[in-house]
């Protein structure tokens, strides 16, 4: 193609080729993606409108701990890093070990000789040398020449500083140095972009260990002999085996938000814990877990106004051996006492002491007092209270509040003999069924009925308790499930408390405490408008906070004790089937069982 002359006019013979559309427009990958300009200082550039400045760090300290570097990576600041690292012939690095160990042990010797004082840092040096020596020798470990640059955006100058000011601040903290690439800034710039290329060349020889803690990702590694498998460390695709009852409690919390595998996580927790001879009790608000229960063959127990199944709240507990007899009906009368309570909507000081005074009465009226053998003894009922509250003094108010739950709309739900059968392997209380305002004192009512079996025989046994913000919305049921949670461990239990309305869950005074008290939490997906409630609950770092906020359905973070992982969770194809709280695969296993059962129909 030809060229206009800039310099004069074309003399008239010379041809001038017009470049055509399709070559002007003809540009390649690094017209398109270049800035428009360039501008190069001795301490910045300039890229377009936008300030640019890069780093380089010189100086680390004798030891790195693992994730010193994550505050850095996870910083909400524009910003690029670069780790290069060298690696050095093992051959070449003994080599230099041995001139280095040569030159410290002449400079001990000239000291010792002139009658100095012993220098701790050269002695310190001489067996980190020697210690190295011998890890090279045994290729326990490498040497490596390791470059970290990092390079800071922003639209002013300033604005860099400031961020320059915390970086340096924080890496001072663990006594790691950094400088300004000073008449070097666009060799440190092409130096962290992804090219892989390293401008500027200023290296510390480190060996594998301290080269590993550079690798922003800390997770521990939660493969055990013995326990169940609760999915895959996301990290380093290791199994995460754990058994609840190898920590100093059996306790778990899990947090998620709708949707995001909680159920799911947990019916495959008890399906293989079933698997491993462990008693499973569960309340189910959702009726979530009747698959499981058919599957398994446990025992399904639906609580509601019109259930065939009632349990009365009355209920003596089962004497545990070696337990005084007047001490369980003792307890369990203060139980009660927060059960009514709930009933109630709150009472005075004064009602309070009438209903510790009537509930004695009413077990008194069937012989049932602690000082007395009250074995085989029929408990009272509801109406039993309400009748000796209506002939006691400044009582009749509260007999009135009680009708409703003896004569009236919930008569059918608390006034009723127990008719359950609890000899299975896995029970599961349904709630579904329940008005909303029942659940808080149908929860209380089953799990008190649960503890007394509980406290009765001495067996390895999980309770589940699925969406617990219902109990933690009043103070005397969140207070119950509280001091469940702090006496199971002494029981061989281990309590599972499930909820995706963390809000909720910490607005009580006991959630907190319920968290502390548990070995285990499980945190999957959680929503944007909770993360900061669960990052300051369970002290996340900005990483793990993403993260929770980009999971999957079924991932998450694993936490048992001060070890963590980031997991998900699998199950086998057999398994899913049985866990599944999907509805369309729900909706197509009831289909293929109704072909199933057509055909059998069709054979017959």
């Amino acid at each position: 193609m030809g060229f206009i002359n800039p310099f004069g006019a074309s003399s008239p013979k010379q041809k001038i080729a017009v470049p055509t559309a399709y070559e002007m427009g003809g540009k390649d990958i690094k017209d398109i993606i270049s800035p428009p300009a360039l501008e190069i200082e001795s301490n910045f550039l300039k890229l377009g409108k936008k300030f640019v400045k890069s780093y380089f760090v010189f100086t680390y300290p004798r030891f790195l701990v693992s994730g010193w570097f994550s505050p850095i990576i996870n910083m909400d600041k524009a910003m690029d890093i670069a780790i290069f690292v060298h690696p050095i012939e093992t051959a070449t690095a003994l080599k230099k070990l041995r001139r280095k160990t040569a030159q410290v042990q002449a400079q001990l010797a000239e000291r010792e000789e002139k009658g100095y004082v012993s220098d701790p840092a050269l002695e310190t040096a001489y067996q980190d040398i020697e210690s190295l020596r011998q890890s090279l020798q045994q290729s326990t470990e490498r040497l490596f020449n390791a470059g970290l640059y990092f390079t800071l955006y922003g639209d002013t100058l300033e604005e860099i500083n400031a961020v320059e000011s915390k970086i340096v601040s924080i890496l001072e903290g663990q006594i790691v140095y950094t400088k300004p690439c000073l008449f070097q800034q666009y060799e440190g710039f092409v130096s962290t972009l992804p090219l892989g290329h390293d401008k500027i060349l200023i290296h510390t020889p480190l060996n594998s260990g301290p080269i590993s803690s550079f690798f922003p990702f800390v997770s521990s590694d939660l493969t055990s002999d013995k326990g169940i498998l609760y999915g895959i460390n996301r990290h380093n695709n290791s199994l995460v085996i754990f058994d609840r009852f190898s920590m100093e409690n059996a306790n778990q919390v899990l947090f998620a938000k709708s949707g995001s595998g909680k159920s799911y996580t947990t019916k495959l927790e008890i399906l293989r814990y079933l698997m491993l001879g462990t008693d499973i009790l569960i309340i189910d608000p959702e009726n979530e877990y009747q698959n499981l229960s058919d599957t398994v063959g446990g025992a399904f127990f639906k609580i509601s106004l019109t259930s065939d199944y009632h349990i009365n709240p009355f209920d003596i507990p089962k004497i545990p051996k070696g337990e005084d007899p007047g001490d369980v009906l003792r307890s369990h009368i203060v139980n009660l006492s927060g059960l009514l309570k709930l009933m109630l909507g709150g009472v005075t000081p004064e009602e309070d002491a009438v209903l510790d005074r009537a509930i004695t009465e009413t077990y008194a009226s069937r012989d049932i007092t602690p000082d007395a053998d009250f074995s085989g003894k029929t408990p009272p009922l509801m109406q039993d209270l309400q009748t000796v509250l209506e002939n006691m003094e400044g009582a009749k108010d509260v007999a009135a509040k009680l009708e409703k739950y003896t004569k009236g709309t919930y008569s059918t739900f608390i006034n009723q003999p127990t008719n359950i059968d609890v000899k299975n392997r896995l029970i599961v209380f349904s709630l579904r069924d329940l008005e909303d305002q029942l659940r808080p004192m149908a929860m209380y009512i089953v799990l008190n009925f649960i503890w007394g079996l509980i406290r009765a025989e001495l067996k390895r046994r999980l309770l589940i308790i699925d969406e617990a913000w219902w109990m933690m919305k009043s103070e005397d049921s969140a207070s119950f499930l509280f001091g469940l949670a702090k006496r199971a461990r002494k029981y061989y239990m281990g309590v599972s408390t499930i909820t995706q309305d963390v809000e909720d869950f910490l607005k009580s005074p006991y959630g907190k405490p319920i968290i502390t008290n548990s070995a285990i939490q499980i945190l999957l997906k959680q929503a944007p408008s909770s993360i900061d409630a669960v990052a300051k609950t369970f002290n996340l770092t900005e990483a793990e906070k993403q993260l929770l906020l980009e999971s999957g359905v079924g991932e998450g973070l694993f936490f048992a004790g001060l070890k963590h992982a980031a997991i998900k969770v699998i199950a086998s194809y057999t398994e899913d089937q049985i866990v599944t709280t999907n509805p369309q695969q729900i909706m197509e296993q009831q289909k293929l069982s109704e072909q199933i059962e057509k055909m059998k129909e069709k054979t017959n």
